[in-house]
């Protein structure tokens, strides 16, 4: 539908305007991003940012025992609405040689949504109290894998919960309706119908569902957990391990700041240089195992879902059953442990959340001539498209590559090649640029 729950939480977090605020992706998730959750991410590339992935844990349960749980503040109700309903009406006449007569159509649609949320939240001051506390000595699971594979660790300090049940519906209704006669003949013959069409989809909001959330990094260093509050401060969660994306760059702990400082400013080339091992290594894999890999995708791609719990199972470690295509890459994952392949569909991954046109543009050349010439400038230029790169898009094709453009936040309208490059898309667009890299030595297999 298109008003989808991540939507929802998308344009919320717009409505409410907050530094650092975030929407929730899945509706399954959404009970899931509470107030002390523990989230992780498992980044792939130096480029764009990875998904928060619950653990199934809160902060307070791997915390000692008996340690003290600051009241968060509950702020009053906002209520949030938003409905868009239009309707086109068209009526036509016919007079042709033999026939004569009119027809009309109807098309409506009606989607939005109307909630109630209010923020609990755990100011700077409180958090205090959690500060240097020691881990239970029994360890979970979780943080053994998330240490080994040197991910990331956050907490919720802030959630934006829906206060009552509520039901995302969309609506729409097709009506045609026509007469035709043939007078020609002795006897007139004439006929008149109707056809109608409606839909209705609805989601349910549950109470407590969480649309959107602030985290704070979480630094564990001899058995003692910290939280930090400030965004700018550079640490792992695992100190004294250099992640595995700095790995030939960085030698020790201290090297990573300067790692950090050299990626904010690396050129295209850098893109250009992680995106080909990646597809090179995508490339060892045997030509039936890459076709598996594809044709399995090809139907994820449209549905944002699947893509997200196939992310989550492989984010977790979790390579246990899963129905469909994700199944199936899951298996090719599992048969082929020398090429890190797990990394390797995670990487693609990442990069396709939130790409809704993908599927259709994988071969499109006009990102990399965006990408190329102004990857190195932090200010807005203006920039042309260059007509050579959108002649063999025809129709469709041209309309969602400008669409999947706007989607990576550049302002671009189809009838002018013009725009102006924003800082804010250079991410999107990068990882744009992986997916198609990726999903294209998949189809040359």
């Amino acid at each position: 539908m298109p008003h989808s729950f991540d939507w929802v939480c998308k344009d919320v977090v717009k409505k409410l305007q907050g530094k650092d605020l975030n929407p929730v992706k899945c509706l399954s998730d959404a009970m899931k991003f509470r107030q002390f959750e523990i989230l992780q991410t498992d980044p792939q590339s130096l480029f764009w940012k990875s998904e928060d992935t619950p653990v199934g844990y809160s902060l307070l349960q791997i915390l000692e025992p008996n340690c003290p749980v600051p009241e968060p503040e509950v702020s009053a109700p906002i209520p949030l609405k938003h409905n868009l309903s239009w309707k086109l009406k068209a009526n036509a006449g016919v007079n042709a040689a033999i026939a004569e007569g009119s027809a009309s159509t109807g098309f409506g649609q009606s989607c939005g949504y109307d909630i109630e949320v209010r923020c609990t939240s755990i100011p700077d001051s409180k958090l205090e109290s959690l500060q240097n506390r020691k881990l239970l000595d029994w360890e979970p699971s979780f943080l053994k894998n998330c240490r080994m594979g040197r991910k990331e660790l956050y907490v919720v300090t802030e959630a934006f919960e829906v206060t009552k049940d509520a039901v995302l519906e969309d609506s729409s209704s097709v009506d045609l309706s026509g007469k035709v006669g043939i007078p020609q003949v002795v006897k007139v013959w004439d006929r008149d119908g109707q056809w109608q069409r409606e839909r209705m989809d609805s989601v349910p909001i549950l109470k407590g569902a969480v649309v959107a959330y602030k985290k704070k990094q979480l630094v564990i260093e001899n058995n003692t957990c910290v939280i930090l509050l400030s965004a700018k401060a550079k640490k792992k969660t695992f100190l004294g391990m250099v992640p595995r994306l700095l790995r030939g760059f960085a030698a020790s702990e201290e090297r990573v700041g300067l790692c950090s400082r050299v990626i904010e400013t690396a050129d295209f080339k850098c893109l250009q240089d992680e995106v080909s091992e990646k597809t090179w290594k995508l490339s060892m894999l045997s030509k039936d195992d890459q076709n598996v890999v594809f044709s399995s995708l090809l139907p994820m791609l449209s549905d944002r879902k699947i893509l997200y719990d196939l992310m989550n199972m492989l984010e977790l470690d979790q390579l246990g059953h899963m129905d469909g295509p994700g199944g199936m890459i899951l298996d090719v994952v599992q048969q082929n442990p020398w090429i890190d392949l797990k990394n390797l569909i995670l990487y693609l991954l990442q990069a396709l959340m939130g790409k809704n046109y993908l599927r259709e543009v994988w071969e499109s050349p006009g990102v990399k001539s965006i990408l190329q010439p102004n990857f190195k400038y932090p200010w807005n230029i203006p920039f042309t498209l260059q007509p050579q790169l959108l002649a063999p898009l025809q129709g469709e094709g041209l309309v969602i590559t400008y669409e999947l453009l706007k989607e990576c936040g550049l302002k671009m309208e189809l009838n002018n090649p013009r725009s102006t490059w924003d800082l804010e898309a250079k991410m999107p667009l990068s990882a744009l640029y992986g997916s198609l890299s990726l999903l294209q030595q998949l189809v040359d297999a």
